[in-house]
C-alpha cells in the first residue's frame, strides 16, 4: 500500500518520485536504492484498461441525457478520461515499484536479502 500512496515500499516515509513519474534513485528515509525499478509500460496499460472502462460505462448512463448533444457528450467523457488518466497514473506506478521490491524483482531481491 506504501505504493499507492507514493511513498517508499520499504519504510512508507520517503517520497518515492522527484516529478510526476520520475522515480527517485533512492529513498531519502532509509536509503533504498530505487533504481533496479522496472514498471515500464505496466503502469499505463492498467490504468488506460480501467479508465477505458469506466469510461465506457460513463457513455452508456449518459446518453439519454445528450442524445441532441454527441459533441458534448464527447467532450464530456473526453476530459473526464484524460483527467481520471493523469490522476490514477502515479498511483498505479508506484504499486508497480512497491510489487517488485516486495516480490524481488528486478534487482530488488539483492538489495532486500541484505536488510
Amino acid at each position: 500500500m506504501n505504493g499507492f500512496r507514493l511513498r517508499c515500499p520499504k519504510c512508507g516515509n520517503g517520497k518515492l518520485f522527484r516529478g510526476y513519474l520520475k522515480v527517485k534513485a533512492s529513498c531519502e528515509s532509509c536509503a533504498l536504492d530505487l533504481t533496479p525499478q522496472r514498471a515500464d509500460d505496466g503502469p499505463a496499460y492498467v490504468v488506460i484498461l480501467l479508465v477505458c472502462h469506466i469510461a465506457g460505462v460513463a457513455m452508456h448512463l449518459m446518453y439519454k441525457p445528450f442524445v441532441d448533444a454527441p459533441l458534448v457528450l464527447a467532450l464530456i467523457i473526453s476530459v473526464g478520461a484524460i483527467a481520471l488518466s493523469l490522476a490514477m497514473l502515479p498511483p498505479v506506478k508506484g504499486g508497480f515499484v512497491a510489487i517488485q521490491w516486495a516480490k524481488g524483482m528486478h534487482g530488488f531481491g539483492e538489495a532486500k536479502s541484505t536488510d
